[in-house]
């Protein structure tokens, strides 16, 4: 099973997600700047952003618009507090 396999996400507050990785890999997410684009410009609405529910079906986090974040993006989020491919940094705890 890859490492960047979700287990189980939780709203925290604010913009931030709990997140439990396939590796063990417990981390605190601030997903703020990742809301940009179309898809994403109604979780700016930080009321909608508490929708947020964990998939295991999907295997990641989606909101009701079907707004959803890849894990393994969430993964280098998780890991390392920025991701290298985007080049965005954000939040780890």
């Amino acid at each position: 099973m890859p490492e960047w396999v979700i287990r189980d996400a939780r709203y925290v507050e604010g913009y931030k997600v709990e997140f439990w990785f396939a590796d063990g890999l417990h981390a605190v997410v601030d997903l703020e700047p990742e809301l940009y684009g179309r898809m994403f410009e109604p979780l700016k609405d930080i009321e909608y952003f508490k929708q947020v529910k964990f998939s295991d079906d999907l295997g990641t986090i989606f909101w009701p618009n079907e707004a959803d974040i890849a894990p393994e993006h969430l993964y280098e989020l998780a890991k390392h507090g920025y991701c290298a491919e985007c080049g965005t940094s954000h939040f780890l705890k």
